[in-house]
């Protein structure tokens, strides 16, 4: 039975309770060393990002912000101040600067027959080593080493000896009575040598396709087999749809390093973008506009284009996906 309020043994149980700590004071006891703890890790964290930070701060955030108002000015190395010339420097670039429109030609080109050349090589290298080849570490390893190589000024010097007048293809020409011409001097070939060489860097897309083949479950070729499914059956209904998200991944990394592609064209044309503007990428020409002209402006309005142009494909790339790329979650 309960206690009746206000005999002894009721009051007597009143007053422990009153006197009693609550649990909320506790609560808020306990809460505080821990408050306290997140915040010093917290604090930690920070100090340790500083570094960083700074560099992210002064030395990527600040000089895109700084190319970004120079893009809008009139200025060159040989001192002074920016002039402010508002859209002066788009205008002259789509309307008035022949050079510029051979650089953006030449550049689509690059990148429309080398990316799906490139990805095209490397899918195929994945299939036939993820046959079973025995030392497969070891030819994923040789295989890998133009990536390492291919963007380094001693391959671009080693292209022009074997497309030269007198290079090395020639030379095995020559053996079947075949007279070939200097491929890197005449302007028809001149930017299919450079495409040759953006597909010999074919290491590391092919890594990541070799990676994702190993992910694909050999139960969907084998149900494909007792079905009656050839090889192209198999590649078009299984391999492909399975491998479109490392695809897509591929044909973003490989777009945007064509875009960028800078160092060959620069050693086999001795920086001139020659012969007659047939290897004037984009970057060449903002490099020459910048560090040769020295109109830190014009160049600067090149670089953001650029910009524009790679995320505006990427995003595309990105929305279409939704029509050709498979999850393995979906129903």
């Amino acid at each position: 039975m309960s206690k009746v309020a206000g005999s002894p043994a009721g009051l007597e149980e009143a007053r422990a309770e009153s006197t009693a700590p609550s649990a909320r004071p506790m609560s808020r006891w306990v809460r505080r060393p821990r408050l306290r703890q997140d915040a010093s890790e917290a604090l930690s964290a920070y100090l340790f990002l500083t570094p960083w930070l700074i560099g992210m701060v002064f030395i990527t955030i600040g000089p895109i912000l700084g190319s970004l108002y120079l893009s809008f000015t009139s200025y060159s190395a040989g001192g002074g101040t920016p002039e402010w010339i508002g859209l002066d420097n788009f205008r002259r670039m789509f309307t008035d600067d022949p050079r510029y429109l051979a650089s953006v030609k030449v550049t689509l080109l690059y990148v429309g027959a080398s990316v799906p050349a490139l990805l095209a090589f490397a899918l195929i290298l994945a299939m036939v080593l993820n046959t079973g080849v025995r030392g497969l570490p070891i030819y994923r390893a040789l295989f890998y080493v133009p990536s390492l190589l291919g963007g380094s000024v001693a391959i671009a010097v080693l292209w022009r000896q074997v497309f030269g007048g007198e290079g090395l293809l020639n030379n095995v020409l020559a053996w079947f009575g075949i007279e070939g011409p200097s491929y890197i001097a005449t302007p028809q070939w001149a930017p299919w040598t450079l495409v040759v060489l953006n597909v010999w860097t074919f290491g590391a897309p092919m890594i990541i396709f070799l990676a994702g083949l190993r992910q694909i479950p050999s139960e969907l070729y084998d149900a494909a087999s007792v079905d009656g499914a050839g090889r192209v059956r198999k590649f078009l209904h299984i391999t492909l749809p399975q491998l479109s998200p490392v695809m897509l991944f591929n044909a973003i990394i490989t777009m945007i390093g064509a875009f960028q592609a800078f160092t060959g064209a620069y050693v086999i044309s001795n920086g001139t973008g020659g012969p007659v503007d047939s290897t004037l990428f984009y970057t060449l020409y903002l490099y020459q506009s910048g560090f040769s002209y020295y109109n830190f402006g014009y160049a600067s309005a090149m670089a953001w284009v650029l910009l524009v142009a790679i995320a505006l494909l990427t995003a595309l790339m990105f929305l279409s996906s939704r029509r050709w790329v498979f999850y393995g979650d979906e129903r």
